[in-house]
């Protein structure tokens, strides 16, 4: 089995990865490195992906790192070693979110998410931060989850109690995913494909999560959202030196005031409320 990885700059990650999944619909493996890159993968039998030195190169003007590896064989199994529950603290309580072959996922506080070709487990800080922030609200009306990944958010917050939730992405992997995380869980939540980049102003909701890189939240802030500003807003996927310029931009644009607000290994998650 070969893994061909591209490495990016974190600011450009996001158009990147749009390419990417035009070009390897069966989804893509992310990985965030230490030195404030985002690394993108794909697997394949040998002969089926490009044999390709390790290089350095660009697309359009960001620069990327092209790599190529022979992964052992049993790495189908092996990785889920490296997924399992993890537990969200907040006001209202906690809640742990596994996948599907932890211990963990058969209770009945868990909410269980197989990340089968979309992205996120609830492992990554910013997907954490987010869920601990909204254990921290009292449910009052929608939710739409903005860049759902595999649905842990959206499935989140139907589990504690909003209603109705829709979770947007651009990834057509990611909705099938959300779908069946939430049929899995026994929620309800509407989940289609969505592109911020070109599909216009989001759907409002009385509660907005989006866990996005800083430019796609910039550009919620630029665009707006259908309906006006939401109650509540949760904004992540920051660096923490990234926090104060989204937060006072989202606050502008919605009139909202941030309201609280968590860190964890250098990344940081907001929470605003209507001013």
């Amino acid at each position: 089995m070969i893994r061909l990885a591209v490495c990016v700059p974190r600011e450009s990650a996001e158009i990147v990865l749009a390419e990417l999944v035009e070009l390897a619909p069966g989804g893509v493996e992310e990985v965030d490195r230490a030195d404030g890159k985002v690394e993108y993968a794909v697997y394949g039998a040998e002969g089926e992906l490009p044999a390709l030195p390790d290089l350095n190169a660009a697309a359009g003007k960001v620069p990327i790192e092209v790599s190529t590896s022979v992964v052992a064989d049993g790495w189908e199994e092996k990785w889920k070693e490296f997924h399992r529950a993890v537990e969200v603290q907040g006001a209202t309580g906690s809640l742990a979110i596994a996948p599907p072959w932890d211990p963990l996922a058969s209770g009945d506080e868990t909410v269980v998410i197989d990340p089968a070709r979309a992205f996120g487990t609830g492992a990554h800080p910013t997907t954490r931060l987010c869920a601990g922030l909204l254990l921290d609200l009292e449910p009052a009306g929608s939710c739409l989850d903005l860049g759902c990944g595999s649905g842990v958010l959206a499935i989140c917050a139907a589990r504690l109690g909003w209603s109705p939730v829709t979770a947007l992405d651009h990834d057509p992997a990611s909705v099938e995913a959300t779908l069946a995380n939430a049929g899995a869980n026994r929620v309800s939540v509407q989940a289609r494909r969505f592109d911020l980049l070109r599909d216009g102003p989001a759907p409002g909701a009385s509660l907005v999560v989006a866990n996005l890189l800083r430019p796609l939240l910039l550009a919620v802030a630029a665009e707006g959202l259908e309906g006006g500003p939401p109650r509540a807003l949760i904004a992540s996927g920051l660096l923490e030196r990234e926090a104060d310029e989204v937060s006072a931009a989202l606050a502008a644009a919605f009139g909202m005031k941030e309201a609280a607000r968590r860190t964890e290994g250098g990344w940081a998650a907001l929470s605003l409320k209507l001013s």
